[in-house]
């Protein structure tokens, strides 16, 4: 008797094995499903931000370039000297005198 009792034991602690194993793997295929979702997910949105980075780069190179022609038009000129005109005014001084 205690044969058939070791031998039930073994079946049912098989049986139950296959259970939790089956149920495990329903677990896993659940979980793989949503894993792959949310992988396709975040590679949807990274080709998003690299559209967005390709798109931002862009105007950044044109707004320095920009920039750069701006810069360029806005060097100060040279003064024109008011030597002259201080020269002119001192020979008045001194011819008045």
């Amino acid at each position: 008797m205690t044969h058939k009792n070791t031998w039930a034991k073994l079946a049912a602690a098989v049986v139950l094995s296959l259970f939790l194993t089956a149920c495990k793997d329903t677990k896993t295929l659940q979980e793989n499903e949503q894993l792959k979702a949310q992988v396709a997910e975040l590679q949807k949105e990274n080709g998003q931000l690299g559209n967005n980075l390709e798109t931002v780069t862009a105007a950044r190179d044109a707004a320095m370039k920009e920039n750069e022609a701006l810069r360029a038009e806005n060097k100060p000129r040279k003064p024109k000297r008011s030597g002259t005109k201080a020269s002119s005014r001192s020979s008045r001084r001194r011819r008045r005198r």
